[in-house]
């Protein structure tokens, strides 16, 4: 798990994303601030629609630290989060952030946030695409016969 940044009206805003140990996109979530809440906020849309992860590697981030104690206060012993922190073992996310910011970059900026978090949404989702990662994906079609066929369904 790892957070990026984004510009919104000439203003950084936080996409905070999550990444499995394939490299697939689990979750991200768009917020205007970078702190306990957020954080918070985050883990508690992932573990909703996802499950219960057993470990979560982040950066040395207090705010995210502090939001997964959090998280495990509420949890039982049996199923509380392991936490890894360390700045160079988030590797995986790091690298899958570049695929969204060359997207964003020739965008420059913008202006609501909620064109951010529907333009953010579609680029993931083409992502996932492109990494097959979706039910129905083919693996010997291309991206877009792949979208095609999704769309057609």
């Amino acid at each position: 798990m790892d957070e990026t940044y984004v510009k919104l009206n000439g203003k950084w805003i936080y996409l905070y994303r999550a990444v499995d140990r394939y490299g697939d996109t689990v979750d991200f979530f768009l917020s205007e601030h970078r702190d306990k809440s957020a954080a918070f906020s985050f883990f508690r849309k992932v573990i909703t629609e996802n499950n219960i992860p057993k470990k979560v590697v982040i950066d040395k981030s207090g705010s995210n630290k502090a939001a997964l104690d959090a998280i495990n206060t509420d949890l039982d012993q049996d199923h509380t989060i392991q936490i890894f922190q360390n700045k160079y073992l988030n590797n995986r996310v790091e690298q899958d952030h570049r695929f969204i910011k060359k997207r964003l970059k020739p965008m420059l900026s913008f202006k609501c946030f909620k064109a951010a978090a529907i333009t953010i949404a579609g680029i993931e989702n083409i992502r996932m695409i492109q990494k097959g990662k979706v039910i129905g994906a083919k693996n010997h079609l291309s991206t877009f016969e792949n979208f095609v066929m999704l769309m057609a369904e």
